[in-house]
């Protein structure tokens, strides 16, 4: 984990650019149980919150705006935004899922196993990825959030690191559309005895970035817009506010380099 951490840090000073700045061909793309690009994308997800089993998969995926044969990880960046209270409770709340002391402290996850049937989204580092989750934390949201009729949304942070060793470089160029990490989120508590609230409220998922380090410099890309023909957000029991349309609404705001070395403070 150390090491994934050591990689983040390479180059994440980069993401002090608003992810608006970023234009052109090239996009991430956010969807629920498979990658976005292989064809009716779920960008909803309803759970009934009656059972404890079962896992929901969110896959991440980009497209670059040049050519690289030197892509050594991945840097990624998840908000989910909520306005309800029940759902935002860092310590009792469903969506407290990682850290210690939290109800749902082991329901998160990440992994790098693309879709053995994909014939379109392609394995960017195929199969030897190593991903870890850098940071979760509940925070206040960037100021000029909002969700719906003035709400200021409840907001949480995912950090996610993915690396390969030097051995197993990527190659990746603006034509296709590469998967880059699945994040899991399991079923866990939703209910009987000992359950966690706020499993059947509205949440709003922002694929915030993915930032390709390729050596530093102007080798790494950050990715911060949607793909013209996709979607960077998702949504959880509909959304917030009239579901994706509202989501959408809500910017992305990259984190300057001091504020994301605070989250491992």
């Amino acid at each position: 984990m150390k090491r994934l951490l050591l990689i983040l840090g390479v180059s994440m000073a980069s993401l002090i650019a608003a992810s608006a700045a970023f234009a052109g061909p090239s996009g991430v793309n956010l969807a629920w149980t498979k990658c976005f690009g292989e064809g009716s994308p779920i960008t909803n997800k309803n759970f009934a919150c009656a059972s404890n089993a079962g896992t929901n998969l969110l896959v991440c995926s980009f497209t670059p705006s040049k050519t690289s044969a030197t892509v050594n990880g991945n840097e990624v960046v998840l908000d989910i935004l909520t306005t309800s209270s029940t759902a935002s409770a860092a310590a009792t709340g469903w969506w407290g899922m990682k850290n210690v002391g939290t109800c749902r402290a082991t329901s998160l996850s990440v992994n790098g196993t693309a879709d053995a049937g994909n014939t379109v989204c392609l394995d960017e580092f195929a199969g030897q990825s190593t991903s870890g989750i850098g940071a979760w934390s509940p925070t206040a949201p960037p100021g000029g959030w909002s969700i719906g009729a003035g709400n200021e949304p409840n907001h949480w942070r995912l950090v996610i690191a993915v690396a390969v060793p030097n051995t197993a470089l990527a190659s990746v160029d603006n034509t296709g559309e590469y998967f880059s990490v699945n994040v899991s989120v399991n079923n866990a508590k939703s209910t009987g005895t000992g359950s966690c609230a706020g499993c059947s409220d509205p949440v709003c998922i922002v694929l915030n970035s993915i930032n390709l380090t390729a050596g530093g410099g102007a080798n790494d890309e950050l990715i911060g817009n949607a793909l013209a023909a996709g979607s960077n957000i998702v949504t959880w029991q509909g959304g917030v506010g009239g579901g994706t349309a509202s989501c959408a609404a809500v910017p992305t705001h990259n984190k300057t380099w001091g504020a994301i070395k605070s989250l491992y403070r």
